[in-house]
């Protein structure tokens, strides 16, 4: 049975009745932040309500920033004010991350250069000392505004004229279309910091605010370091959760999971 919305009016539920049940839907948690709503059809039949009138109450709540609407194929209309869920169980690009939650993606390349590669790049990736690495800093956006900033590092012999490319969308997209190789597995460590001054106004926070911090190294199919990178996301925008499966086991088994280590940085 549809959820039927009863109006005073004989020309049926208007659009500020749909908008406040729409408004009570997401206090209650009933829609969340970043969820997607039905097609209009659909919602239209769930409301018994008329799409004009359904049109309405989204264009009102558009306009207070209550939800998001993304046109095009993949797009619709999202709850907004939510933070960016990073999942730690799976890799996936930031265009694609943001994409799937209804942000509308975008990035800013600062810098791009070949460059000697430090000790910890070099060990992360299993390159010689002297071995040289494409080095890509990157802000990335939602909805116009920078959640995060990225460092990225990749073998430059690897991956032979990747500065070339458009670096503007997901690097995991890049080396896939252009090298026919993607990251299976990754090793991630996340800090808990503080923003620098430069931090801060690249990111768009006060100096001083909490940042979450994560090196990241992938690997291939074949077990080969790829990428190692640092990534710092704004701790105000960002959720990180961790999915692990595994059968039940008694308290004096013992067994092995993901770990997520949080430090602070001084």
């Amino acid at each position: 049975m549809p959820n039927k919305v009863f109006s005073n009016s004989a020309l049926g539920p208007t659009g500020d009745e749909v908008r406040r049940l729409l408004l009570d839907r997401i206090a209650a948690g009933t829609l969340q932040p970043g969820q997607k709503l039905g097609a209009e059809r659909d919602l239209s039949l769930e409301f018994s309500v008329s799409r004009s009138s359904l049109r309405q109450a989204l264009a009102s709540l558009e306009a207070d920033g209550t939800v998001r609407r993304i046109p095009g194929r993949g797009g619709g209309t999202f709850v907004s004010g939510g933070k960016i869920v990073r999942d730690l169980s799976k890799i996936v690009g930031v265009p694609a991350l943001l994409r799937d939650q209804g942000f509308t993606a975008g990035t800013r390349v600062l810098s791009s250069s070949v460059v000697v590669a430090d000790g910890s790049t070099s060990k992360a990736l299993k390159i010689p000392a002297d071995g040289f690495v494409c080095d890509i800093t990157r802000i990335r956006l939602a909805d116009g505004s920078p959640i995060s900033l990225e460092n990225a590092r990749f073998s430059a012999e690897r991956f032979p004229g990747l500065l070339e490319l458009p670096l503007g969308g997901s690097l995991y997209e890049l080396l896939k279309s252009e090298y026919d190789v993607e990251p299976v597995e990754a090793e991630e460590r996340i800090e808990v910091v503080f923003a620098t001054d430069d931090e801060g106004l690249i990111l768009g926070v006060l100096a001083g605010s909490p940042l979450l911090s994560i090196t990241r190294t992938s690997f291939d199919v074949n077990g080969v370091p790829l990428e190692h990178s640092h990534d710092l996301f704004r701790a105000d925008r960002t959720r990180i959760t961790v999915r692990t499966k595994g059968a039940v086991t008694s308290a004096s088994t013992t067994s092995h999971g993901n770990v997520v280590e949080f430090r602070t940085r001084t």
